[in-house]
């Protein structure tokens, strides 16, 4: 049997719990290490016999795992933890700050080329699957226009920008798509629709105590890259309700291409998601292009990539001749 991949995560959060669950779904696979920022011997990790190391320590790591998924987030983590893992190791994360992106691949691919690894960032559904969409039906239908919409479900990294802002104790954030666009989207009359006619945001803040209310609600209205360019209502509640009414992290939604070919014949491409766990299925993602970083890496490919660098076949577990006997 071929040696299986040896997998780390840095983080133990929700995305980094189901990078651990999707791994045990993959038999080539083998999660060795868990990096933390917390007390090692606070994090108790499911999986027998891994190694939970202080992030201070990472650097021991280096030669003992062929690739680490980064679980932090993309508000204040990843821009700095980008680059110095990618330094140590083949890399994979799911920065989507997606005007950032530009800057922090510059930043991920000047560390990694440097040091002979391969990082593929910004990898999920949106920046991810969504983007690969994106791509197919603009080069299918060139004489067109696309559009993205999320929801309704839960943003991770909006929730999680809301929690560092001082005096959030906890939130959730749902992304909801205006109705309206949508069906403006799909009538083939190809609108010009502005970021805030598409969506809308709702937050769900559960403030600590003697919090000031109107400068929390002011920043989250304020942010820019999350909430500025949008109608944003902000709940305040407890954290009771919270957790009774908001712990479940549903999330979706879809890609639409709607272009016109030769003779005007009208056509829309639309690629949808509906999910249970958005965290879960993030952490799948990530884990099949951790496949990918590494049989790169083996061939000498390095620097970094996005999910538009990479062959499919190098996400599947399947030999080629399986693929295009089951798949083509």
């Amino acid at each position: 049997m071929t040696e299986k991949i040896k997998i780390g995560i840095v983080g133990y959060g929700n995305v980094a719990r189901g990078v651990e669950r999707a791994i045990a779904q993959n038999p080539d696979l083998e999660l060795c290490a868990v990096v933390t920022r917390r007390d090692p011997s606070s994090v108790k990790v499911c999986t027998e016999g891994v190694q939970v190391v202080s992030a201070a320590d990472a650097a021991s790591l280096t030669g003992k795992i062929d690739v680490m998924i980064l679980c932090g987030g993309s508000a204040t983590d990843l821009p700095d933890m980008g680059p110095q893992y990618a330094a140590l190791f083949n890399t994979i994360d799911s920065f989507d700050t997606h005007a950032c992106i530009p800057s922090y691949f510059e930043a991920v691919n000047q560390a990694a080329t440097a040091n002979g690894h391969t990082s593929i960032i910004s990898v999920g559904w949106d920046p991810g699957t969504f983007s690969l969409n994106r791509l197919y039906a603009e080069s299918i239908l060139p004489d067109g226009a696309h559009y993205t919409f999320w929801g309704r479900g839960v943003s991770q990294g909006h929730s999680d920008a809301i929690r560092r802002i001082p005096g959030v104790k906890n939130a959730i954030q749902y992304t909801i798509p205006v109705e309206a666009a949508v069906e403006a989207a799909k009538s083939g009359s190809q609108p010009v629709l502005t970021t805030r006619e598409k969506h809308t945001r709702e937050c769900f803040v559960a403030a600590k105590e003697d919090a000031d209310l109107a400068a929390i609600e002011r920043t989250i209205k304020e942010m820019p890259n999350y909430f500025s360019d949008y109608d944003t209502t902000v709940h305040f509640v407890s954290e009771d309700e919270l957790k009774a009414n908001h712990s479940k992290m549903p999330h979706g939604g879809f890609v639409i291409r709607s272009g016109k070919t030769g003779d005007g014949n009208h056509h829309v491409i639309q690629y949808s998601l509906d999910l249970d766990s958005n965290p879960e299925f993030t952490a799948s993602v990530l884990v099949c292009y951790a496949r990918a970083a590494w049989r790169l890496n083996q061939k000498g490919e390095t620097g970094a990539k996005t999910v538009f660098d990479i062959p499919p076949a190098l996400l599947s577990s399947k030999s080629g001749e399986q693929l295009r006997k089951e798949l083509l």
